[in-house]
């Protein structure tokens, strides 16, 4: 019996596309191209999300690899990339209070850096969790087995009582190793409800409206 209801943050609680966030600065394609691949795609971008370099020591390995009119932009990116654009995913407050109403604990499980307190509080819906894992806080990064594991530790929660929702399809199955259940989220919060009332969960679904 589904007991709690685990949400990733980016992808899920609100729309995180780098192309988007790049699309506030006036540069050039080929430079956005540039600083998809050497910001966002980066090895310095994971670690930050790991926790295990600084904010100065990841734009310092992004910069080296950027042109200097570039630089000022990987500043802007991973010192608040949240300042550009915070948008929430259509549907998911409603979603997170009718799940706080039914009696469902709910959980944040999220790759992201130790600046995320900064800026969750400014998502809607975010009052109603009851907990969080942070990856960077915990040197552990999604789809790693430990941090299923911290989760289900830290809060006192039993796996086969906990349902899920990721938008990458590999941090789901290893939601499914570690003995939960849960679906892939693709930003169609209808669909999210028909997938937890079939888990159990009797959230509304179109059918009831």
């Amino acid at each position: 019996m589904i007991k709690n209801i685990v949400f990733d943050m980016g992808g899920v609680l609100i729309h995180f596309k780098p192309a988007a966030l790049l699309a506030h600065f006036d540069i050039s394609p080929a430079d956005r191209d540039l600083m998809l691949k050497e910001a966002f795609g980066s090895v310095a971008w994971i670690q930050l999300d790991r926790g295990t370099i600084s904010a100065e020591e990841a734009l310092e390995a992004m910069q080296a690899n950027l042109p200097e009119r570039l630089h000022p932009v990987a500043e802007e990116l991973v010192n608040g990339w949240w300042k550009l654009e915070l948008r929430p995913m259509e549907g998911m407050e409603q979603l997170l209070g009718e799940l706080k109403e039914l009696g469902y604990g709910i959980y944040l499980l999220s790759n992201t850096t130790v600046r995320q307190p900064e800026y969750f509080p400014l998502i809607p819906g975010s009052q109603y969790f009851d907990g969080q894992i942070i990856s960077a806080q915990w040197k552990l990064l999604k789809p790693q087995h430990e941090i299923y594991e911290t989760l289900l530790r830290e809060y006192g929660l039993r796996a086969e009582e906990c349902f899920f929702v990721d938008d990458l399809n590999i941090n789901i199955e290893g939601a499914l190793c570690a003995g939960m259940s849960g679906a892939v989220f693709n930003g169609d919060a209808a669909r999210l409800r028909r997938d937890l009332r079939q888990a159990g969960v009797p959230v509304k679904t179109d059918a009831d409206r």
